[in-house]
């Protein structure tokens, strides 16, 4: 759906040139959930403004569907933009009108008679739960409510494609979560592609199916976010896991303590509640330590991933690296 080519943007402030992004390749699957996440200044909020081409690239192309929106002059491209919806950090709400005229206001913009802009308005706001909240003012919201008003107004023109820009920054962590679920619904409830940028790996975990990394204006990592979160590649992934808490640091000095092969064990799906580690003990005789162990769910798929110290006689370990694969659990020696 979403195909970004060669993408650089550069900033010029005197003689000073600031690179924001540098040689950018993207591509967006329709109806996925995509994730954009970075430290701050990494370059996610221009990156993500050139989905839509509130910033225009230093050079590069930007598709949207067959289409180069690069090349579009300024009122085509309004048009395009008429089809992407963006949901901000702050809401972005007008503070003296209410719900109803809030989300109604694209609406009027696009057109629409007055009756067909309340139609829609109503459609939307029932759909994100505040049908009984269309008379009140922002200031009589919550920051979830505020929240999602943002997100009714941006799908109030039936958007192609949905941008969450920090959307749940300056939420709660319980609000956090009731927007996530709000967008996953939204998401597989009108197969609607949503990208969104965040600096938590916690949201990327709980909404997304792709996620990309991206430091000092570059992408260094991208793909699942199943395979990003059980095999990260790049230092800053892993250094983004760790903050996170998904990726717990310490368990080195412990297995300085313990003697034995050391493993990484990597699992998902039904494997993640399947008792391998007792099984494993108890045919072959060895003494398991786990030393390090998280298991949780990325979207709606269970995993877990296990640093674990084997003790004892050794002799059928390719037996117990043939179970492991069997139950589809991926086993890298740490220490032989």
């Amino acid at each position: 759906m979403i195909r970004l080519e060669h993408i650089n943007k550069n900033y010029v402030s005197g003689t000073k040139t600031v690179v924001a992004l540098d040689d950018i390749n993207l591509q967006i699957q329709a109806g996925e959930v995509f994730g954009i996440i970075g430290r701050s200044g990494a370059g996610k909020s221009t990156l993500i403004r050139m989905l839509n081409l509130l910033e225009r690239p230093s050079s590069g192309r930007v598709w949207l569907q067959d289409q180069d929106i690069s090349t579009l002059a300024e009122p085509q491209l309004r048009q395009v933009r008429q089809k992407i919806g963006m949901v901000f950090q702050h809401f972005n709400l007008l503070q003296m009108r209410t719900v109803l005229d809030n989300v109604c206001f694209p609406l009027r913009l696009a057109g629409l008679t007055r009756a067909q802009q309340k139609a829609r308005a109503l459609e939307v706001l029932e759909l994100v739960g505040l049908q009984d909240h269309v008379h009140k003012y922002p200031r009589q919201l919550s920051g979830g409510q505020q929240q999602r008003v943002g997100i009714a107004r941006a799908l109030a023109n039936h958007p192609q494609l949905l941008l969450c820009d920090e959307a749940t920054s300056a939420l709660d962590p319980e609000t956090t979560q009731s927007i996530l679920r709000l967008l996953a619904q939204i998401n597989q409830d009108l197969g609607l592609t949503i990208v969104l940028i965040t600096h938590s790996m916690d949201v990327i975990r709980r909404i997304c199916d792709r996620v990309a990394v991206i430091d000092a204006g570059k992408l260094v990592e991208q793909g699942e976010v199943l395979d990003v979160f059980l095999h990260p590649q790049h230092a800053v992934t892993q250094s983004l896991l760790s903050e996170s808490g998904v990726e717990a640091e310490g368990w080195q000095d412990m297995a300085a303590e313990v003697q034995g092969r050391l493993l990484r064990l990597s699992f998902t799906g039904s494997s993640t509640a399947t008792p391998l580690l007792s099984q494993i003990s108890r045919d072959y005789q060895l003494d398991l330590s786990i030393l390090q162990g998280a298991v949780s769910r990325i979207k709606d798929v269970p995993y877990g991933q296990l640093v674990v110290a084997a003790n004892g006689d050794l002799s059928r370990w390719s037996q117990v690296e043939t179970l492991l694969a069997q139950q589809g659990v991926d086993c890298e020696v740490l220490r032989p």
